[in-house]
């Protein structure tokens, strides 16, 4: 209840709220992944929750003190979404709670209403006769202004698709650090500790892991022969193609997943410029090289708008541009940019990425590769970035031979990048673009 309070009230964010909560409660495995449930479900599902409560508290839910909406919907996630937690425990955890947080009139009204709700459970459906785009947006809980433009972008069905899919659980998935370790070895390592494991199908570095806890508290991880990332931003790296001995450079770096995943491509041979704005994020760069051995990686902070400034024109083999974004593909796991990002957003963004590749594009040699990478599937941020570039950028083009793994992906797409949307692979929704200079 508090971290959902903290989050609605401070705009914090739900994940960073969540663990400093989780490491001052010292819970249980079982707790911990019930709490962690409980929170990501009750924002994954806000606006329906609010939907139907709103028939249930009298004088409307926006006019509750923001702790006791947040109990409401706590309780009725679990009521609606949860089958292993009994109605009559739900109700009496919330009575005891808001008795503590508050006073006997409280959880009198928290009482009245949950039990009012468990009394007509069988009117907790939506409606018929809504627009499609209302049906989405409550069946899936989302907002409907984010509907309404998937449903323009890319036609109901999939508009639906990518609602559905954002709320199920992310996978786990680990990239394995080549230069210690292969992926059948790691493989076979996690097997014997009793780990179910499987060989990604999109990243021939990458393993998915079903079932082993968190897996940044392993060995393994520590020992830096795995590092934690998503199977869609391990695409990232392929992309790129670094060869040992190239000069890279990686201009929105941190926290370093993709800058290390390149350093492992080259065997650590060469240099990787690796640049973020923020110091502290600089220094998750140089943290994760640490662990993983990589000593081809050098960090520097620095807005990449005026990288041109610092680096000779043509000075890099390669340039990787993961470029900041609204990040509506990782709603999955990230459930609150949904309610918290606007349209607006979206066009400064697009604007601000524009900028970027125009800046960073003259520090490629001719013949190299440009990477555009985002973790967003909005076409604006994406294919109209990359369009808007090459129409005022004509020494780039695309690439004639990018590779098998890249063409398997790219005859899904056209145009001049790769969409991955959050169900096609039940990985992260991003957009990777490879571009060549030419002249």
């Amino acid at each position: 209840m508090e971290v959902l309070t903290q989050v609605e009230q401070n705009k914090a964010y739900s994940n960073l709220q969540l663990n400093s909560a989780l490491q001052r409660a010292s819970l249980s495995k079982e707790d911990t992944g019930l709490a962690t449930e409980l929170v990501y479900g009750t924002v994954s599902r806000l606006n329906t929750l609010d939907y139907f409560l709103e028939r249930f508290v009298a004088k409307g839910v926006k006019k509750l003190q923001p702790w006791v909406r947040n109990l409401l919907r706590l309780s009725l996630y679990q009521m609606m979404y949860l089958d292993r937690i009994p109605p009559h425990a739900v109700v009496n955890e919330a009575v005891n709670l808001a008795k503590h947080r508050g006073h006997q009139g409280i959880s009198g009204m928290v009482n009245g209403v949950l039990r009012n709700i468990l009394r007509n459970r069988e009117d907790l459906i939506i409606p018929e006769g809504l627009s499609t785009a209302k049906r989405i947006a409550l069946e899936h809980s989302h907002p409907q202004w984010l509907v309404n433009r998937w449903i323009s972008q890319y036609g109901e069905t999939t508009a639906e698709a990518i609602c559905r899919a954002n709320n199920e659980p992310p996978s786990v998935s680990v990239r394995v650090n080549i230069t210690m370790i292969s992926r059948e070895e790691m493989l076979a390592e996690m097997k014997e500790a009793g780990l179910d494991a499987a060989p990604s199908a999109l990243s021939p570095e990458g393993i998915l892991v079903r079932s082993g806890g968190n897996m940044a508290l392993s060995c393994w991880y520590r020992d830096g022969q795995i590092s934690v990332q998503d199977e869609s931003s391990m695409l990232v790296a392929g992309a790129v193609r670094p060869t040992p001995g190239m000069r890279v450079l990686d201009c929105c770096a941190a926290p370093g997943g993709k800058t290390a995943h390149m350093a492992e491509l080259m065997n650590d041979q060469g240099e990787i410029i690796a640049n973020d704005l923020h110091e502290h994020k600089r220094k998750l760069i140089g943290e994760q090289a640490e662990r993983l051995g990589l000593d081809s990686i050098h960090t520097v902070t620095g807005n990449a708008l005026e990288l041109a400034q610092r680096y000779p024109a043509g000075s890099f083999d390669r340039i990787l541009l993961d470029a900041p974004c609204s990040g509506l593909g990782v709603i999955r796991r990230k459930p609150d940019l949904k309610w918290t990002k606007t349209a607006e957003d979206i066009g400064e963004i697009a604007s601000l990425q524009c900028e970027l590749l125009d800046s960073v594009s003259s520090l490629l040699r001719v013949g190299g590769i440009l990477v555009y990478s985002t973790c967003t599937i909005d076409p604006e941020e994406n294919e109209g970035t990359v369009q808007h570039f090459l129409k005022t950028h004509p020494g780039f083009g695309i690439p004639e031979n990018s590779g098998e793994e890249w063409c398997k992906l790219h005859s899904t797409a056209g145009g001049a990048g790769v969409q991955i949307l959050p169900q096609d692979y039940h990985s992260d929704g991003f957009y990777i673009a490879r571009l060549q200079r030419f002249s």
